[in-house]
């Protein structure tokens, strides 16, 4: 049988699955690998969606715009002889952006594990207060929980009528004001621990009840265990959530938009690199520009990814015994 045939028939064989395999690939090709390709030449060229006809192929304008200011470029030459200026605000916004993931999913994190221990125990109503923790999750990430934290942080928003009635004064608007503006953000962000808190509380059943009463026998107190046992055992759960929370934090937006009032914010100080990259291809119609930021949004997510599971040999236990 020569090679032809054999694919003809094994095509023939498989066409059923094709059928059905049909649907995802169509979409695949359609609506992710073209739109990811396409992107990436809209990286390379100053395409503005309100005049097509004059886009130019720029090579690495973009992206010298993104870092011309570390290196000291206010502006510079492009392949296609086009001035272009750098962006002044492009390291503000990865300064702001690296400040809330470094400090949001620690928090998010720690008490996540911290509620998951306590639903954990045999108490009365566990899963009503499992219920009552994970809404914040399925709802924090809307527009209208985003309107809602704004007026509560507003100079007259009821944090300060509350703070005020136990007898604080001149309060801040803590939206408005950029020392606070983003630590109202992480705090929000805190608040949606419910997914992790779920998927901590899995871990943490499965984890033998034996090991903890041994652990007791031996005179190991609460703390001890905790380190002992919990955190070893539970350390894969944590690498998993760890993950999947970067990639989430990198990606916000929703809520800097609306409680940034959609600019970043006074003095840019809610400025996400999300946001940044939205402002720059919908506000001012630099697509060419928004492509090239969010490859470079993926290649730092994929950076962050590639560290941390890199590391997690050091911290992390399978119960293989190495």
């Amino acid at each position: 049988m020569s090679k032809q045939s054999a694919i003809v028939k094994f095509f023939r064989r498989n066409t059923v699955a094709y059928l059905f395999l049909a649907p995802w690939l169509l979409g695949f090709l359609v609506l992710t690998l073209y739109p990811m390709g396409y992107s990436l030449w809209l990286g390379f060229t100053n395409y503005d969606f309100t005049q097509p006809d004059s886009t130019q192929w720029i090579g690495f304008g973009n992206y010298l715009k993104m870092f011309g200011p570390v290196f000291g470029l206010d502006a510079f030459t492009a392949s296609s002889g086009e001035v272009i200026r750098a962006d002044p605000y492009y390291m503000k916004s990865l300064a702001v952006t690296f400040t809330y993931v470094f400090t949001s999913v620690p928090l998010k994190l720690i008490v996540a594990l911290g509620v998951a221990m306590l639903m954990n125990q045999k108490l009365r109503g566990v899963p009503f207060y499992r219920a009552v923790y994970y809404i914040p999750t399925l709802l924090g990430g809307s527009v209208a929980i985003a309107v809602l934290w704004r007026k509560l942080f507003e100079k007259d928003g009821l944090i300060n009528i509350l703070l005020g009635a136990v007898g604080f004064t001149d309060l801040p608007g803590w939206i408005t004001n950029p020392k606070y503006a983003l630590w109202t953000l992480v705090l929000l962000t805190v608040w949606q621990f419910g997914s992790s808190m779920i998927i901590f509380l899995a871990g943490l059943k499965q984890i033998p009840t034996e090991y903890y009463e041994a652990a007791a026998v031996d005179g190991a107190n609460k703390v001890r265990q905790f380190f002992a046992i919990t955190i070893p055992l539970l350390s894969p759960v944590i690498l998993f959530n760890l993950v999947m929370q970067i990639i989430y934090a990198f990606q916000t937006f929703t809520q800097a938009y609306i409680i940034g009032g959609g600019s970043g914010g006074v003095l840019n100080s809610t400025l996400f690199y999300t946001l940044h990259l939205y402002i720059q291809g919908w506000t001012y119609h630099e697509l060419g520009y928004a492509s090239a930021m969010a490859w470079v949004l993926l290649i730092i997510i994929g950076v962050f990814t590639a560290v941390v599971f890199r590391t997690s040999n050091m911290w992390v236990s399978y119960g293989t015994g190495e």
